[in-house]
């Protein structure tokens, strides 16, 4: 990434956050600083960086997308990270969620299994120096048990239910966001893991994602 390819955007960019996201309700400042900050072009191919901040999904190749950036800072906002967190990226697609996460967090393990996306998130992650990202290509409905327990967990893909794996991997006191649902829409919801381990669910409103690959997979 360069100064120049900065100051390009820099426009698309506070409008992005101005009118998609803080107009629909979305007040923490360091979600909303992160999403200035993050320049959402360097994760999207380059035939669509003129789009880059359009009010919608872009596909990424592989049958994958980058999701809208209102539903991306709903996500974040519902995490209530603070800074200190080790948080769980399910399913990595572009690196642009794991890179805002690397702003609001500790440390980010994100899991994606289509091994080309990986790669080229982890480009784009160092082109925007973001050095507290693990990547690791496996099954993302499975987690990553060796990394775990995780303060928060992420999850981009859609669910006919959350995972078990991941509920298991999440710390008490944690916050877990994900799609749950059919292929053609979903519920994106968080649970919330109390101190006894117990889990609480949440609506935060309707969403569309492309459905989760692998052993958790959704059916139909």
């Amino acid at each position: 990434m360069t100064e120049d390819s900065t100051d390009r955007y820099a426009p698309a960019r506070s409008a992005m956050v101005r009118h998609q996201i803080r107009a629909r309700g979305i007040s923490d400042p360091r979600v909303l600083s992160a999403m200035a900050e993050v320049p959402r072009q360097e994760f999207v191919p380059g035939s669509l960086e003129d789009v880059a901040y359009a009010d919608r999904p872009l596909p990424i190749g592989f049958g994958q997308t980058i999701s809208q950036p209102y539903i991306v800072a709903l996500t974040l906002e519902a995490l209530e990270l603070r800074g200190d967190e080790r948080v769980l990226d399910v399913g990595t697609g572009s690196g642009y969620q794991a890179a805002l996460l690397g702003r609001l967090a500790r440390e980010v393990v994100s899991v994606e299994i289509i091994g080309g996306l990986a790669e080229r998130a982890s480009l784009a992650l160092a082109r925007t120096g973001i050095h507290n990202v693990s990547l690791v290509v496996a099954d993302g409905g499975s987690g990553c048990p060796e990394r775990a327990p995780f303060d928060a967990i992420a999850v981009a893909a859609a669910c006919d239910r959350v995972p078990a794996p991941l509920l298991a991997q999440l710390a008490p006191g944690g916050q877990l966001v994900a799609p749950v649902g059919p292929r053609c829409f979903q519920t994106l919801t968080r649970v919330r893991r109390a101190l006894d381990g117990s889990f609480h669910f949440e609506d935060l409103g309707g969403c569309a994602f492309v459905p989760l690959l692998g052993a958790h997979a959704t059916a139909g």
